[in-house]
């Protein structure tokens, strides 16, 4: 059985890669490596791309849709911080509506939920665009 400080020692290596995958723009390969088949993506009701999404299939999807819906200039990704199960982190993106041409700053707070080394649910606050 493991103590709780090697179980958020655990979590924190999985928040960590997490982080790194974002850092470098690879969505795709994180989810590859860190989610479980079953995962959950949850948006804030008014986002664009449907408030729950279910199944590592379904969540890359979506990050596919934002890849091109969406020309990201810059991203930053914070430390992440770790409670139990959970770990969360802010990004911000500046980015390019491609429909629209509108240039937006976005930012958002993720929280990631944890369980038998997988990224279980992820879930995702921010404010939706028009």
């Amino acid at each position: 059985m493991k103590t709780s400080t090697q179980h958020d020692t655990d979590i924190a290596e999985i928040a960590s890669r997490l982080v790194e995958f974002c850092r470098r723009g690879d969505y795709v390969g994180a989810q590859k490596a860190l989610f479980a088949p079953d995962a959950i993506s949850v948006e804030p009701e008014g986002s664009t791309q449907g408030q729950i999404t279910k199944g590592l299939t379904a969540i890359a999807k979506k990050s596919d849709f934002f890849s091109k819906a969406y020309e990201v200039h810059s991203s930053t990704v914070s430390e992440p911080i770790v409670a139990g199960d959970f770990f969360a982190c802010s990004m911000t993106f500046d980015v390019t509506d491609r429909s629209s041409g509108a240039r937006i700053p976005m930012n958002e707070i993720c929280v990631y939920e944890v369980q038998d080394g997988k990224v279980v649910r992820e879930q995702f606050f921010y404010e939706p665009h028009a």
